[in-house]
């Protein structure tokens, strides 16, 4: 009985210590606040503000393996009371969300999606390519079709990491 008590107490320590060691190698753990969210078009070269000039929203990687990103258009549409149908399309507009998992390795993540606002990429894996400096994160996307406008282009994403003291 205390062999295996002993193989539990074994166990569980390594299970432990290897979910640090996998925390301490993925530089994208945390939460992000967007700062920017430009689109480069494909053939043209034009950029524009995907998601107006003040674009707002999260993008967190927990430690469990599992990603979730809201955007919100700078110039989402604030209803006083409850919402118009008119008003509820112009809210859906103005706004992107996702959650799945994710695997990341170095300069790459890939959202692997089984939520989302609109479910057109549930089922899909959205590779991402990324750089860090200090507390900026940009982020990349493939040549895609724009979720919000369905122009062919890249997403150039910039975030600021939320510190503890930050998040209220």
């Amino acid at each position: 009985m205390h062999a295996m008590f002993t193989a539990m107490r074994v166990i569980l320590l390594t299970l432990c210590l290897s979910s640090l060691a996998w925390a301490d190698s993925n530089p994208l753990l945390g939460t992000w606040r967007l700062k920017s969210f430009v689109r480069e078009v494909a053939g043209t070269g034009e950029r524009y503000n995907q998601m107006g000039d003040h674009p707002d929203g999260y993008l967190t990687y927990s430690p469990d393996g599992r990603m979730l990103a809201l955007f919100v258009s700078g110039e989402q549409p604030r209803p006083k009371a409850e919402p118009s149908a008119e008003e509820r399309i112009a809210l859906h507009k103005a706004m992107l969300a996702y959650g799945g998992t994710y695997d990341v390795s170095p300069a790459k993540v890939v959202h692997h999606i089984d939520i989302e606002w609109d479910g057109r990429r549930i089922g899909t894996d959205q590779v991402r390519f990324y750089t860090l400096s200090g507390d900026t994160l940009t982020i990349r996307t493939e040549p895609n079709k724009s979720p919000v406008d369905g122009r062919e282009g890249i997403g150039v994403l910039i975030f600021e990491r939320v510190h503890a003291s930050q998040a209220q």
